[in-house]
């Protein structure tokens, strides 16, 4: 498969608005309007986290899911001089901060700030070097005092996002910040597209879910999985490329872009629908590779398995590099290889399948 024009439009459209978590709306309305044609309806929840189905009618229902949600930070304290100090929203990394541009969402609109950070000349010299922390980090938005900070609608509370933008990287990658998850959100929207121009006919309901506030603990997932009771839930998130310096292999494990998507082994991981998953990618010479996770898998994969008395669960991984920063990077192959993968297991499913290990 190759992507669509339409697909990739709706892709760096989708990737570059503001969706922080709890905070998803905007990049929600995209993805629903995208995915509306392809579906028989479109339903919201009270936190906002949206889905479409097709066959709503079915009593067996298979879930694909991913998190709309991206890392943000709060307004926590304005000081006397006007500098704007934070907290995360998320798993924010504070290394990355120090001389970003930022979009404040005041209650007047967007205001642009920059993390300020001491030049280099006033650090030489120091017995031990700085480091950034959410202590010392802060946000200058041009304003001296506090009152000025207040008269641009910036208060406690307010949200604080990167602006940075979506673009294509040596005909390989795909790069922006939120690839963490609003890729999974295109992927399994582009799994419903082709079952509607393939005109596939499913023994099921399929429950294509975007669920919000993964970033602080799976809890829009949590939700949903009460609301929707699915019979089988498989999830897509990105895990760590670890081919990159610095990481661990022993401790993270081998996983690299360009060499397929990465399925997961670990408590939460039903055996039968991980084992349908790796037979589908043999079946149809998919590249894939493998991944193991103790106790948890941290991702929503976790509370769908253990939701409802236990839902048969399987977890499907998009390698990626850098993650939590405004540079994230996906191999493009990668992604067309996920979308197949999801889409060929569910034309596998039958509600007649053995769900029980005895």
């Amino acid at each position: 498969m190759k992507f669509e024009q339409k697909s990739l439009k709706f892709l760096e459209e989708y990737l570059n608005v503001a969706s922080p978590t709890g905070y998803e709306r905007a990049g929600q309305e995209i993805w629903m309007k995208y995915l509306k044609p392809f579906v028989d309806k479109i339903e919201v929840d009270h936190y906002g986290t949206a889905y479409g189905v097709i066959n709503p009618k079915a009593e067996f229902k298979v879930v694909i899911e991913a998190h709309a949600d991206e890392i943000s930070w709060y307004v926590n304290y304005i000081s006397d001089d006007g500098l704007i100090y934070v907290i995360r929203n998320g798993g924010s990394d504070q290394m990355i901060a120090p001389s970003k541009i930022v979009n404040i969402h005041g209650e007047k609109g967007i205001v642009k700030g920059v993390f300020g950070w001491p030049a280099i000349h006033t650090r030489i010299g120091a017995e031990k070097e700085v480091t950034p922390k959410i202590e010392n980090i802060f946000i200058d938005c041009g304003a001296k005092t506090k009152q000025e900070v207040l008269d641009l609608g910036i208060e406690v509370g307010c949200m604080i996002t990167y602006p940075d933008e979506f673009f294509e990287m040596n005909d390989r990658y795909f790069v922006c910040r939120a690839l963490d998850n609003r890729i999974g959100g295109f992927m399994i929207a582009e799994v419903a597209r082709l079952i509607k121009e393939n005109k596939d006919k499913l023994p099921f309901g399929l429950y294509i879910v975007n669920s919000v506030q993964e970033e602080v603990g799976l809890y829009g997932a949590d939700m949903i999985a009460d609301t929707i009771k699915p019979n089988i839930a498989i999830i897509t998130d990105v895990t760590h490329d670890t081919s990159t310096p610095m990481i661990d292999k022993k401790k993270e494990g081998d996983q690299k872009c360009g060499d397929g998507p990465v399925v997961f082994f670990a408590p939460s991981v039903h055996h039968n629908i991980r084992e349908l998953i790796v037979d589908t990618a043999k079946e149809k010479n998919i590249p894939f590779q493998r991944a193991a996770s103790s106790r948890v898998t941290g991702t929503d994969t976790d509370v769908f398995a253990h939701s409802n008395g236990g839902v048969p669960s399987a977890l499907i991984s998009l390698p990626l590099r850098y993650m939590h920063t405004t540079v994230e990077m996906v191999d493009k192959e990668d992604v067309k290889n996920v979308i197949q993968l999801i889409y060929e297991t569910l034309l596998k499913i039958k509600p007649t399948m053995k769900l029980k290990y005895h």
